[in-house]
């Protein structure tokens, strides 16, 4: 495809030519300056500002104030990022890195300030416009290098999106020579089982060139996994999954996305571990051309997947966990009964944050078993990522 036959200003991260004039915009905007207070408040936002006009280029950005606010919310709400395999990544390529999707700003985030901590070039990030709900925020993730995903489209108008993307994305890699982030999935995986979506790589291939697999091998897909020992917003989707068992028509709101996004933010992560597999473009390169497309798509599909299995983080709520969801003691050495105890407490107070009225004792313990299960869910993967790959 050519890409010379988009123009993607509206949907391509700003450009340094006009950064500083996009700053001067932002910070006149009274919901950034109420954000900044409320996520920093002990911010003195005049200086804010001034540390802001000062950056003229996306790299300044985010060295001198991203990487800031990422390590302060590492700070304050995980018991510390680490990471394992990143030196599989080649400073002069550039790569499509797909990873699980557990929070709507931090998966990215936490993967860039990786690559600012090593000195390796920051990716450009996928983000919905369906969280683009005021103009600033728009302005502001386009300021820290994210590209736009347009959502809940017309048939015909989905899939002239799909190819525009497609075809900004082997732009992006190829001739803008920077690496991307996108979610194996559109949206997060409820139940924390996680499994790439034939519909993202067959996105992911139309901007290229020959079959699915040769098209895919110019971006460089680079799969990761990324563990949170506790998921913030583990609650809301209990509440989602009750409200959904009682209206099966149940749809989130703006306000109920929005407050996702605060929740995962701000609240306790503990432990955090990224975990880099391996391009997956001398895969790709061995499949034949003259394979059946859907075989070509399962194939590929199960090879990302398998690279983000293996490399998941084991905690122990995810072994108590998966004894509790499967009625076992298999993993009753890798925990202490202190550990158990902790976890039972963790799990019911984060289901006392269920504001759903008239909640039954047996719509509890039908929260309580997703929860489980949604903690379980990892480590089964894990294990049948090892057994398969």
């Amino acid at each position: 495809m050519d890409a010379l036959q988009y123009d993607f200003s509206d949907i391509a991260p700003y450009d340094d030519d006009r950064f500083a004039e996009h700053i001067a915009k932002l910070v006149e905007q009274p919901g950034f300056e109420h954000a900044i207070r409320w996520v920093l408040p002990d911010v003195d936002y005049g200086q804010f500002v001034e540390k802001l006009r000062n950056c003229n280029t996306k790299h300044q950005f985010q060295t001198r104030i991203m990487q800031n606010f990422l390590e302060e919310l590492e700070r304050r709400t995980t018991a510390g990022i680490t990471i394992s395999g990143i030196e599989k990544i080649k400073a002069d390529k550039n790569y499509t890195f797909i990873t699980n999707h557990r929070d709507i700003v931090l998966d990215a985030s936490f993967l860039n300030l990786c690559f600012l901590r090593k000195g390796l070039r920051t990716s450009e990030v996928a983000i919905g416009d369906n969280l683009l709900i005021y103009d600033w925020i728009t302005d502001l993730v386009k300021l820290n290098g994210s590209f736009i995903v347009k959502r809940n489209l017309p048939t015909r108008q989905a899939l002239d999106a799909a190819k525009e993307l497609s075809a900004y994305i082997h732009f992006a890699i190829t001739q803008k020579h920077e690496s991307v982030w996108i979610a194996q999935r559109q949206g997060r995986a409820k139940d924390s089982s996680d499994h790439t979506q034939e519909s993202v790589l067959k996105m992911l291939s139309l901007g290229g060139d020959g079959p699915i697999a040769r098209s895919l091998a110019e971006i460089n897909i680079f799969p990761v996994a990324i563990s949170y020992e506790f998921d913030p917003n583990d609650y809301l989707k209990a509440k989602e999954y009750l409200m959904r068992h009682r209206d099966p028509d149940f749809k989130k709101s703006q306000h109920d996305d929005l407050f996702s996004m605060e929740t995962g933010m701000l609240n306790y992560k503990g432990h955090v571990h990224i975990s880099f597999a391996s391009c997956v473009t001398p895969f790709l390169e061995s499949i034949p051309d003259g394979m059946e497309k859907q075989e070509v798509l399962h194939l590929i599909r199960h090879h990302i997947d398998c690279g983000i299995h293996g490399g998941y983080k084991i905690y122990p709520i995810n072994y108590i966990a998966y004894d509790r969801a499967f009625d076992s003691d298999m993993y009753s050495e890798r925990y202490t009964q202190q550990e158990v105890e902790q976890i039972s407490n963790y799990i019911e107070g984060q289901l006392d944050k269920v504001d759903v009225p008239d909640i039954t004792p047996q719509e509890r313990n039908f929260m309580r078993t997703y929860m489980y299960m949604m903690y379980a869910n990892p480590l089964r993967n894990k294990l049948l990522a090892t057994g398969c790959c």
